[in-house]
């Protein structure tokens, strides 16, 4: 039996109505008509599992997660298939890192077995938003979790509230990128929330954000916050880069990266496009020099929202570098086709990766 009880009186977007979202659903735009919920307490553990109409919360204004930012999120997408089935990306791996951002942010994991249920329940109650695959649109969910006691003092709080959105989307960034080194901001730092996914790094990155709009970049290269030195993570992604040698490198998990879920497929994925993957810290004098040279022949930025993301400019204050020729790599490209091709089911699924939703 369902631990995510279905309320049966939710009304129902109407067929024409939802056929014009996804015309142009954009990112974020329109919801669908379930959001999965729960709640956990001190007392009674996490209870009250069901799915409700998407809509507004009432909260108090002394609720701790407003005040002290006790918050986490997580992304990922459900895809139409030729067939017109829908499926799954890895939802386990998204499960393990949200309980582990919990972890981190002293706030109540939820279990694996409720996370995967109630973003399977979300994509089963919305199958008629699931868009064709036409543009790579698909069905972007949205776990996230916040502190909910109502309470004014520094501490980890009593209760927490699980909800789970739905919404057809299309890919984040449709255009390369071109990265900006900041020279004052930074995305995280030892012994910080980096390898978290809560919302206050990306709170504070934003600033950065709009410094690197200034400088005519879409988007940050992060570098790390004691020295400068290491190249760190592409905005709200994972950054890689391809050698000419035939090297995927990214940077290693050292706690101040988030273990991107796309960045893990990538990795599994190198082999079969001729390249050996390398999880290694990456100097950002090395990344430049290798520009420069062509020994670094393609870069890109990757994640669940932005998919893979080409990047042919990197620029900073003293720097305005073209990687390659300037257009996405080819390597760029095979990895990108290859990835989507698992996801929308034009791909063999080799390493059992999808998980069937209806």
């Amino acid at each position: 039996m369902s631990a995510f009880a279905v309320d049966p009186t939710v009304p129902r977007t109407n067929a024409a109505d939802i056929a014009a979202a996804l015309k142009d659903p954009g990112f974020g735009r329109y919801f669908v008509d379930f959001m999965a919920m729960a709640t956990w307490s001190r007392a009674d553990g996490w209870h009250d599992r069901a799915l409700v109409a998407t809509g507004p919360l009432s909260l108090h204004p002394a609720l701790s997660g407003l005040h002290y930012g006790q918050q986490i999120f997580e992304g990922l997408k459900a895809y139409r298939h030729p067939d017109d089935s829908v499926w799954l990306f890895r939802p386990e791996k998204n499960a393990a890192r949200f309980a582990h951002s919990a972890t981190r942010m002293q706030m109540a994991p939820l279990p694996v077995d409720d996370f995967i249920e109630s973003v399977t329940k979300v994509v089963e109650q919305s199958l008629d938003w699931v868009p064709q695959p036409e543009g790579e649109q698909s069905l972007y969910l949205r776990p996230f979790m916040f502190a909910s006691e109502n309470q004014i003092g520094v501490k980890a709080s009593d209760f927490y509230t699980y909800i789970c959105l739905g919404m057809p989307v299309m890919p984040f960034y449709p255009e390369p990128l071109k990265l900006w080194v900041s020279p004052t901001f930074s995305r995280s730092m030892a012994g910080g929330t980096g390898d978290a996914k809560c919302g206050g790094n990306y709170g504070a990155s934003m600033i950065a954000e709009d410094e690197a709009h200034r400088n005519g970049c879409t988007q940050v290269l992060w570098l790390d916050s004691a020295t400068r030195s290491w190249v760190e993570e592409g905005g709200t992604m994972n950054f890689l880069v391809v050698t000419a040698d035939g090297e995927l490198v990214t940077p290693e998990l050292n706690g101040q990266i988030l273990a991107g879920v796309t960045r893990d497929s990538l990795l599994k994925l190198a082999s079969a496009h001729g390249l050996r993957p390398r999880e290694r810290p990456l100097a950002f004098t090395e990344l430049v020099e290798g520009i420069t040279s062509g020994h670094i022949t393609e870069a890109f930025a990757c994640g669940t929202a932005a998919v893979v993301s080409p990047v042919v400019t990197i620029r900073s204050p003293e720097l305005d570098l073209t990687v390659g020729d300037g257009q996405p790599g080819a390597k760029t490209l095979e990895l990108r086709g290859h990835l989507t091709g698992i996801q929308f089911g034009t791909e063999p699924d080799e390493r059992g990766w999808m998980r069937r939703v209806g």
